[in-house]
């Protein structure tokens, strides 16, 4: 029936009487099966745990580096497992590694929780802890804080601060107008002013002169 179809023949359940089998096609199966496994993956954080090593004695610079280091692993999610090996005479002394412990503790206690308490085993004090609550977002987004605060609006009206107690004023109310400022008194006009340069009486045009007869001469 499978090859008829032109897809396989699946056992489900081999331990079942008959065993369990299935017609489909196989390879969309495994495609589709793959695809669910990739998104259920994408959407799980994983948390690794660090190990730091420190000394009962370690140098100030040293344990600052270490610090460093461990603010870092907490913020991006992770457990960090603080490891103090004692060598030598130093493991008749267990309460110096723990203050390096407490002291660590106290340096990282913004953001770090106690998770495993400080224990023995054999020549090493080991402690864990891990990110606050709260204060470390799942999946190593950092620590959080509180963002600016949101602009207004386009076109929002911003008006005088509004004293406790008071009645806010209604959003559609209309704005009264400043009261209009008094008008001037105008002054009396002045009567026409005298021209620079007044008009004269045309001259009237001159009379030609006639000129003296000329004597005649003898003929």
């Amino acid at each position: 029936m499978a090859e008829e179809l032109g897809l396989e023949l699946v056992e489900v359940n081999p331990r079942a009487a008959p065993p369990v089998c299935k017609i489909m096609d196989f390879g969309k199966f495994k495609y589709e099966t793959s695809k669910k496994e990739k998104a259920s993956r994408k959407h799980q954080s994983t948390i690794v745990l660090k190990e730091i090593k420190l000394r009962p004695k370690t140098d100030d610079h040293d344990f600052d580096f270490k610090v460093k280091h461990i603010r870092r692993f907490l913020s991006e999610g992770n457990k960090c497992k603080l490891v103090v090996v004692f060598r030598g005479r130093e493991i008749v002394h267990p309460e110096m590694g723990q203050q390096m412990l407490d002291h660590v503790v106290k340096s990282v206690n913004d953001i770090a929780m106690v998770e495993q308490r400080a224990m023995m085993e054999g020549r090493r004090m080991v402690m864990t802890i891990g990110p606050r609550g709260g204060v470390i977002r799942a999946g190593g987004s950092g620590p959080v804080t509180a963002g600016p605060a949101p602009a207004p609006p386009s076109g929002a009206r911003l008006g005088p601060p509004v004293a406790a107690g008071a009645a806010p004023a209604a959003a559609d109310a209309p704005v009264a107008a400043p009261p209009a400022a008094a008008a001037p008194t105008p002054a009396p006009s002045p009567g026409p002013a005298p021209a620079a340069n007044p008009p004269t009486a045309p001259t009237p045009p001159a009379k030609p002169v006639s000129e003296p007869a000329k004597p005649l001469g003898k003929s």
